[in-house]
């Protein structure tokens, strides 16, 4: 096999290449090095108390809605949000790495990728860069609603179950490499197209690489022979849109018009737990972003996950944690 180290260069993100004029994607090279504000760009607060930060558009060429460019140099998000710092953004980020090993932190969990991996990011995704890893490689964001709904179906956009640490092998990485090339060259390219001609073939291009990065994702999930069925799906997608008020299976079933028998078998089958446990897993995960980045108090952040009372919450979440919420917090602060 060849050694992979250096090859996703051949996508024009060799060290020391440059982005056309604003080409030049906001992660930057050493986590904590200040970046510029974005006019327009200001982040935004939610109830849960998280900074969240637009896709800049104003910095996207002919302002359309994607940006690729190489990592490195001093751009962030915003300049009140230094990359070493936990926040959420609300558009994709694709990272495909030329250089490591990188260490990265999505939703508590910490991931080291190295030249020739790639990091998927997620709307919503609580995460942060580190401050001692050096980000070399091409960086590609994408603002949600770019493209149509059949193809956010078919690229699985939203598979929040799916890994976000990808290891192509070297097959996978070179036709990804030749995807996100030629995406970036028609990024580029504003000069040959009308806009909307050339936000079409970007579209086109843009679809190509996410079906190729989507079928890795699921392979790397171990679900590329057998993809999750609909009623899975539709269980996946009301916890995501319900899980801070809805707890209860017999609920969703009967939202879904599913029997708790049917539920039951589809989500074991796509996941291997009951409804019950994916259902707490989530509202686990969305308590601890709560704790460690914000500062609710205890009962607020139960109340955000669906626990009025301040001793229940307290209860489950010790339950599934082997700890407090007092202690999650103070140990990571």
């Amino acid at each position: 096999m060849r050694d992979r180290t250096g090859r996703a260069g051949d996508a024009g993100t060799r060290e020391g290449g440059r982005a056309s004029e604003g080409g030049k994607a906001g992660a930057g090279g050493k986590a904590g090095q200040g970046g510029r504000v974005s006019e327009g760009g200001d982040a935004g607060e939610g109830g849960d108390g998280i900074r969240t930060f637009p896709f800049p558009t104003e910095l996207a060429v002919r302002g359309v809605g994607i940006q690729i460019g190489t990592m490195g140099g001093d751009a962030a998000w915003h300049g009140e949000a230094p990359l070493d710092r936990v926040h959420r953004i609300d558009f994709h980020v694709v990272m495909l790495f030329t250089d490591g090993p990188v260490r990265h932190m999505i939703d508590f969990a910490e991931y080291e990728a190295a030249a020739g991996d790639l990091l998927w990011i997620r709307p919503g995704q609580v995460h942060r860069f580190s401050r001692t890893s050096e980000y070399r490689g091409t960086v590609l964001a994408m603002q949600p609603g770019f493209l149509p709904r059949a193809t956010v179906e078919a690229t699985g956009l939203y598979r929040y179950d799916l890994p976000p640490l990808l290891r192509p092998d070297p097959a996978q990485l070179d036709a990804l490499d030749a995807a996100l090339a030629q995406l970036r060259r028609e990024y580029e390219d504003t000069t040959t197209l009308p806009l909307s001609l050339h936000t079409a073939v970007l579209r086109h291009g843009l679809t190509a690489f996410l079906l190729r990065l989507a079928h890795l994702a699921a392979s790397s999930a171990k679900a590329a022979q057998e993809q999750p069925d609909s009623t899975f799906t539709l269980f996946r997608d009301a916890v995501e849109r319900d899980f801070a008020t809805n707890h209860s299976v017999n609920a969703y079933a009967d939202a879904l018009g599913y029997s708790r028998r049917t539920l039951v078998r589809a989500v074991r089958a796509a996941t291997g737990e009951t409804p019950k446990g994916f259902i707490d897993k989530r509202v686990i995960l969305e308590a601890k972003r709560l704790l460690a980045h914000t500062d609710l108090p205890i009962g607020r952040v139960g109340v955000a996950v669906g626990f009025p009372d301040a001793a229940n919450f307290s209860k489950f979440f010790h339950l599934h944690t082997g700890q407090t919420p007092v202690a999650f917090r103070a140990e990571l602060r």
